[in-house]
């Protein structure tokens, strides 16, 4: 058995790891950067859907999506920021894309289990050797 100090992948598969955290990294610092450009549009979609606090959650998203989106990035503290950021877009999911028989809706409610899929494989099997977390 290895411990969780000696890494048993090969170096493709440490190069894939760095390339799926800078894709899946991506997408939410961009997201969290345009919500911070648009506090008041963001806010206001986040009342439409009838949530509490929607100024308060619109913080907690920018902030998640940029910090937690350069962590993965980075590979610092990253099985903790994918775990984040998945749970984040499951809860997502049910609330913002939750008209089902909408067929837009639909695959973006499966755009975001598949995103969320994406980061639980990265909780569970590490950023990869490039990444502070194996530094």
């Amino acid at each position: 058995m290895t411990s969780l100090t000696e890494n048993p992948t090969t170096p493709q598969q440490d190069w894939m790891a760095l390339v799926a955290r800078i894709f899946l990294a991506a997408l939410f610092i961009i997201a969290g950067l345009g919500k911070l450009a648009d506090p008041a549009g963001t806010i206001g979609y986040i009342a439409s859907v009838g949530l509490p606090l929607p100024s308060v959650a619109y913080g907690g998203a920018a902030a998640l999506e940029v910090l937690g989106g350069l962590a993965v990035l980075v590979g610092f503290k990253t099985r903790l920021a994918a775990l984040a950021i998945a749970g984040f877009s499951l809860v997502s999911a049910g609330i913002f894309h939750n008209q089902l028989s909408d067929q837009i809706q639909f695959v973006m409610f499966m755009k975001n289990v598949a995103i969320a899929g994406g980061f639980l494989l990265l909780a569970a099997f590490g950023p990869g050797r490039y990444s502070f977390d194996r530094r």
